[in-house]
């Protein structure tokens, strides 16, 4: 990461901010309080809301919301949203500890929840600089002094009592501009890096289809599998309906659930919940819940097309809810050959044509009925190996490309807070 003290020149002379994590400014920046900054708006869009684009504050600024295809909750009406202008600001006052973004500054007309608190600022100020002035304060919550009452809320009169630090307009326009610039090149960075996480992903599960499809043998005698998005697959390897495959497990746990880890189904496989802290909702007992051991696998079989993963190997003891099916291979398998076929499966979400009812359920009968391709056992522990390894070799790549990325977020806080403090001169 650039060094900013050897690359950017500082200023000539420095004075006492009066503030204790910021320390010293530059002569010649003012510290002013809000009142002389911001002026409070609170124009509600009443019956006129149908006129107004959606806003939302986000993690990536203020964004308009897509009515067409709406994502979340939405209000049966907006009559309490508030009128927001181009350029004007969005803070959220309540809540701040916990909410990733507090300040926004907007590049659209539109409105936004009357939760939020709307602000436009007077004369002689660039508004870009006290929008990265403020997001760096929100970046490392630095406003925590100001929080009142058991929801970190900051009152109006305590945000409008505090003290921005104000370089001269020329400065402030100077100091946006740089950090307009180099914010760029460094979102640019990062996108790039994460399109080619996004390849390298797919490459994972282009790799894993065509193994447990084809095989890693170029050359094998293929035919007919007389399943259409599968085509042809080598002649020697078997068609075996799962009732062959998998027994279904049902043994609840009942009043022994303290003597079991509690287990979940995630986007990373079967995971251990840490009881000590936990996170999400439990129920009040986990009598239903039921056994899960090493080498079992665990199907979510309801609400198959929205659930991210559906599919898991378990390499642990423990009990997860009675709500998802719990089956153990009953032939001569590699259980890792069998779990790489159905998370291939489960990511094309290739049962789709089982699918029943409203909650798109796959009935038992149809998956104990749904054939499954088997290699001999000796193929199936090359293919294991090979995916393992093919892999393994990606996740280096991608875990690389994601610690760069780590890296130039880190870069372009140190940058926006060094520039906005006056830790360096830019102009």
């Amino acid at each position: 990461m650039e060094n900013l003290n050897l690359t950017y020149k500082k200023y000539p002379a420095y004075k006492n901010s009066g503030v204790e994590w910021l320390g010293e400014i530059p002569v010649g920046w003012e510290t002013l309080s809000n009142k002389y900054i911001f002026r409070l708006k609170k124009d509600l869009v009443g019956k006129n809301s149908s006129k107004y684009d959606l806003l939302s504050l986000t993690l990536n600024g203020i964004i308009k919301r897509d009515m067409d295809n709406p994502q979340g909750k939405f209000p049966a009406e907006f009559d309490t949203y508030q009128e927001v202008n181009k350029n004007d600001f969005v803070f959220c006052l309540f809540d701040v500890e916990e909410t990733p973004r507090c300040v926004g500054l907007s590049a659209y007309q539109g409105m936004i929840t009357g939760a939020y608190t709307v602000m436009k600022t007077t004369t002689n100020f660039n508004n870009r600089f006290l929008y990265y002035f403020y997001l760096n304060l929100d970046s490392d919550k630095r406003l925590k002094p100001l929080y009142t009452g058991l929801r970190n809320t900051i009152s109006k009169d305590n945000f409008f009592s505090f003290k921005t630090f104000i370089p001269p307009l020329t400065e402030q326009t100077a100091i946006a501009n740089f950090l307009d610039e180099k914010t760029a090149k460094i979102h640019k960075a990062i996108a790039n890096k994460q399109k080619l996480i996004d390849l390298l992903k797919e490459r994972k599960q282009i790799i894993i289809q065509n193994a447990v499809t084809k095989g890693i043998n170029p050359n094998v005698k293929m035919k007919d599998s007389g399943v259409e998005w599968i085509g042809e697959i080598p002649e020697h390897w078997e068609l075996l309906p799962n009732k062959y495959v998998f027994k279904l497990i049902k043994n609840q746990v009942g009043k022994r659930s303290s003597e079991y880890d509690l287990l979940s189904l995630t986007l990373r496989g079967i995971i251990k919940r840490d009881m000590e802290n936990p996170e999400g909702k439990f129920p009040a007992e986990f009598d239903t819940y039921q056994e899960v051991k090493v080498n079992d696998f665990v199907f979510c079989l309801f609400d198959v097309e929205e659930t991210p993963r559906t599919v898991g190997l378990s390499k642990f003891n423990g009990m997860i809810t009675g709500a998802y099916t719990v089956l153990r291979p009953i032939i001569d398998i590699n259980n890792e050959y069998l779990y790489y076929l159905y998370l291939n499966l489960d990511s094309r979400k290739e049962l789709k044509y089982m699918y029943k009812g409203l909650r798109n359920t796959i009935p038992k009968d149809n998956f104990f009925s749904f054939k499954s391709s088997i290699p001999p056992l000796e193929e199936q522990n090359v293919i294991v190996d090979f995916i393992k390894d093919s892999l393994s070799k990606i996740d280096n790549v991608i875990n690389k490309q994601q610690s760069q990325i780590e890296k130039l977020k880190e870069y372009k806080q140190v940058l926006i807070d060094s520039a906005v403090t006056g830790k360096i001169k830019v102009v």
